[in-house]
């Protein structure tokens, strides 16, 4: 059994963590009402449609991970 610790370096998938950071904390992009998505302002859905983005933005990293194990 080898010892030495593995060299992480950065790889280009790293950056979809960034997607959903920089979506959100961008509030004048997404602080209004129009457009209404069943009756709901823009600025509530659009916070909810990014728990399904983020999800998305981390699986890719998720499986780069498992497989450097």
């Amino acid at each position: 059994m080898d010892d030495k610790p593995t060299r992480r370096g950065f790889h280009p998938v790293y950056l979809l963590l960034l997607v959903p950071y920089v979506a959100l904390l961008w509030v004048p992009f997404y602080n209004r009402i129009d457009p209404r998505l069943l009756g709901i302002p823009f600025f509530y859905w659009f916070q909810m449609l990014w728990i399904v983005g983020g999800v998305a933005c981390l699986y890719p990293v998720y499986r780069h991970e498992e497989r450097k194990k």
